[in-house]
């Protein structure tokens, strides 16, 4: 299993909004987008860096879905296959092409597969 896959069952089981590793080709009101957007190897540790997307019809609908997004992967670090899960940063990130609202929170995971 990949680490994104693995977030977006977690997110999933956690959310009340749609998880995947991609854009919805019918987008829901609501949902988030998962992406591995980097990785590192050393002493035998893998970390990866996760970005993840919260899309929704406003700004603030959007905001508050980054925030449940945050609270949710405060917990990863307790599930067996993550050591470390830590927030790096999170800002608004609206998606010019579709004037869509999103905000982007980005994870240090430290994980086990």
């Amino acid at each position: 299993m990949t680490i994104e896959a693995f977030i977006v069952k977690y997110l999933s089981e956690r959310l009340d909004a749609p998880v995947s590793g991609d854009i919805p080709e019918n987008r829901p009101a609501r949902f988030v987008t998962v992406e591995q957007t980097g990785s590192r190897f050393s002493n035998y540790v893998t970390t990866a860096t996760v970005a993840v997307q919260s899309w929704a019809e406003s700004r603030a609908e959007a905001m508050a879905l980054n925030e449940r997004v945050k609270a949710a992967m405060a917990e990863a670090a307790s599930m067996a296959e993550i050591s470390r899960c830590v927030p790096e940063t999170d800002y608004n990130f609206p998606d010019l092409t579709s004037k869509t609202a999103r905000y982007q929170a980005v994870f240090e995971i430290v994980h086990f597969f």
